[in-house]
């Protein structure tokens, strides 16, 4: 397998503003936006924001906001579809608009019925910033060096080779392997006492989509995947 360039993202306490990158919070929303629902109007939660700039890959936008939503019920949004955008959304924001507040996006906050309840499923607990460094990914798809395989595919990433703690679900279905590009994917981060992400039992999430559409800033067709050990 050939060495790929990915972005590594390391989380950190600094409170992000609502323009920046950061994991969880309160996420940027226009003047005349609003928070994205899922089929029965619940709202979205934030899981994390992207500011593009920061991102030295070829393929990705130069400019603008990346941001992924997930429903916070018990599984975080999966659906037995997984490119259908309800229980999850990807949204692009080519230009911000700075006069935009975060008063402003709180006012439009509405309670879901999953907000309350402490069994919910979504991944992330509080809300942290971003810092970003370019590296190349070895072949570490080879999984016949477990330990490479799994230093090189593990943590919070932009490109390079995804991690799963059950199976690729691309290599199922034919029609998932046009899912080519890591657009996303954030680990469980945690530690003694502190525990910032956890999907499910210590596992993992992951945005794929096709290259081509990435190119185009087209992020209609996304692939949206978890799983836990």
């Amino acid at each position: 397998m050939e060495d790929k360039l990915c972005v590594k993202i390391e989380l950190t306490d600094t409170k992000p503003s609502i323009f920046e990158s950061k994991a969880g919070g309160i996420g940027y929303i226009p003047h005349d936006g609003d928070f994205p629902t899922d089929k029965n109007g619940e709202q979205l939660r934030l899981l994390a924001q992207i500011d593009c700039s920061e991102v030295d890959l070829e393929e990705f936008p130069e400019k603008g906001l990346l941001q992924f939503w997930v429903i916070n019920d018990d599984i975080a949004g999966l659906d037995a579809d997984q490119t259908v955008q309800d229980g999850f959304r990807v949204i692009y924001y080519p230009e911000i608009d700075k006069s935009v507040t975060e008063k402003e996006i709180k006012s439009k906050f509405v309670k879901n019925q999953y907000d309350d309840d402490e069994y919910n499923g979504f991944p992330v607990f509080g809300e942290y910033g971003m810092t970003f460094t370019k590296m190349v990914n070895n072949s570490a798809n080879d999984k016949g060096d477990y330990d490479k395989y799994y230093d090189e595919c593990i943590g919070h990433k932009i490109g390079g080779y995804p991690y799963f703690t059950q199976f690729d679900p691309r290599e199922c279905y034919e029609e998932l392997q046009k899912y080519d590009f890591l657009l996303f994917q954030l680990d469980s981060d945690y530690g003694e006492d502190d525990d910032r992400v956890m999907w499910g039992d210590s596992g993992i999430g992951n945005f794929f989509i096709k290259t081509e559409n990435l190119k185009n800033c087209d992020f209609s067709d996304v692939l949206y995947n978890w799983d836990c050990c």
